[in-house]
């Protein structure tokens, strides 16, 4: 039997229990709003934020230490702002497009009217897009591969079209220097070439870094490293042959000569090598005396040494290749090259000298005296006449010049008159005729000398082509009254 006592005091629990609950003392739940709150929800920007709302004023120390952000192994950090009870979670350093971002809403937190709070929420998040990252699907060399370092390039493939700046600045390379970059294929595919050469026999050593990113923003999946050798060259360079040269019609031939006894006058001196060499090898040359010239190659493996003035003869020079001339890989030949010789290239003479009387001094007879008798009238006025022959040719430029080197001139007794040069005449490239006059013929008692100088060394007389004579040539003439004779 029911019994309305009892009922009507359930009812007036019943109603105690709500307004004990939502009035006064709040027994309601504590609700969380999260935005974007979907399964891997793609943010619009890099810098898009994320709202918590929750449906009262919440312990704000407490709230905040629920949030943590990851990107895999990383923890994102991230500002917090609340507008009223909003909290609003913003990220420090911007999203990283692509990347997979974990939010985790776990632990405990109060509201001001003292509810409790217990959560435990994973929220799986994109940013910008949810494009796979890009990847290395291969790069040349490979990994701890040999190479020969001339016109080498570092090649590496990327399996999406690359942003060139950042994958660019996030590439290392060992050792290299400055270098430049080469895109290629849509931007998937980078050559890498250094501006100067690699050294030969060295380990280099790359890497990319997980900061290079796609065109879309994603960065690369993960780190790659690899190194390479350049040591697959294993041939030493060295010098193989050097000889004379001789040039015709803007080209260098081999004379057939050595260079220890074939090296003449206008001749060059070629150096071949067992490889190509680098452009060092034209600054490879040097000679011990100094042998002052220009170097200029004849091809990958010969150079040619063309000197501005013919050797000295009778010397012994050393020509040197430097132990530091490298090849086209950058091998080193390691020791200094040497090679001494003499040059075949003889001091000019005076073969003889001839008066206008028929005496004359030769070669051999320049060596033991020095006099050379001449005839002179004083009604001719003086006139002595003699021939120089020499033992080389000269041209038209060295003539003139010996002309004006050579000097005839008083010596014995000091009272003798100036004399002067009436005519001069080369008959061939190496004879010359001279006629001197006001000369006056001595006596028995008072023999006269005029002294003929021929200078020699290298500013005196030469024949143009290098060739001079040793040392002055210095005789007397002994001028005598034909009337006497």
């Amino acid at each position: 039997m029911f019994h309305l006592p009892i009922f009507k005091n359930f009812i007036l629990v019943f109603i105690i229990y709500v307004f004990i609950s939502c009035g006064f003392i709040n027994l309601c739940p504590i609700e969380v709003d999260i935005t974007p709150g979907g399964y891997n929800s793609i943010l619009p920007n890099a810098d898009s934020s994320i709202t918590i709302s929750f449906n009262t004023e919440m312990n704000k120390t407490e709230a905040e230490k629920l949030i943590t952000i990851s990107s895999g192994t990383e923890i994102a950090e991230h500002d917090i702002l609340w507008k009223s009870n909003d909290l609003i979670v913003t990220p420090k350093k911007g999203w990283t497009a692509g990347i997979r971002y974990l939010m985790t809403l776990s632990g405990f937190a109060r509201s001001i009217d003292g509810r409790e709070l217990q959560l435990e929420k994973y929220i799986y998040f994109y940013a910008v897009n949810n494009s796979m990252p890009p990847l290395v699907e291969r790069y040349y060399p490979l990994d701890g591969e040999s190479i020969i370092p001339d016109n080498f390039q570092l090649e590496i493939h990327f399996s999406k079209p690359m942003d060139r700046l950042s994958t660019e600045s996030s590439l290392n390379i060992e050792g290299m220097g400055e270098r430049t970059y080469e895109w290629s294929n849509d931007d998937k595919s980078l050559n890498v070439i250094p501006n100067r050469q690699l050294s030969a026999w060295v380990l280099y050593r790359w890497s990319i870094s997980a900061q290079a990113k796609s065109k879309e923003g994603v960065p690369l999946a993960q780190r790659i490293s690899a190194s390479f050798i350049t040591d697959l060259d294993r041939i030493m360079p060295e010098v193989i042959a050097v000889y004379p040269v001789i040039q015709s019609q803007g080209k260098w031939f081999a004379t057939g000569g050595s260079l220890e006894d074939g090296l003449g006058p206008s001749l060059g001196i070629a150096v071949d090598f067992n490889k190509p060499m680098g452009e060092s090898f034209l600054r490879s040359l040097r000679f011990e005396p100094l042998l002052s010239g220009k170097t200029e190659k004849l091809s990958d493996k010969s150079i040619v040494f063309i000197p501005n003035l013919s050797p000295e003869p009778e010397t012994v020079y050393t020509l040197i290749v430097s132990g530091d001339t490298r090849d086209a890989d950058g091998l080193k030949i390691g020791e200094d090259y040497r090679r001494s010789f003499i040059a075949d290239i003889p001091f000019m003479k005076v073969l003889k000298i001839t008066a206008g009387n028929g005496e004359s001094l030769d070669e051999t007879d320049l060596e033991k005296e020095n006099i050379l008798k001449v005839f002179a009238r004083e009604s001719d006025g003086g006139l002595v006449f003699f021939s120089i022959h020499f033992s080389f040719m000269l041209d038209n430029e060295s003539k003139q010049k010996a002309v004006l080197a050579i000097s005839l001139s008083p010596f014995f007794p000091g009272n003798l008159d100036p004399i002067a040069l009436r005519f001069v005449s080369w008959v061939s490239d190496d004879r010359l005729i001279m006629e001197w006059e006001r000369l006056k013929a001595g006596s028995f008692n008072e023999p006269h000398y005029y002294r003929l100088l021929i200078p020699g060394g290298r500013g005196g007389i030469s024949n143009g082509d290098g060739l001079y004579l040793k040392d002055d040539v210095c005789i007397y003439l002994e001028v005598e009254n034909e009337t006497e004779i």
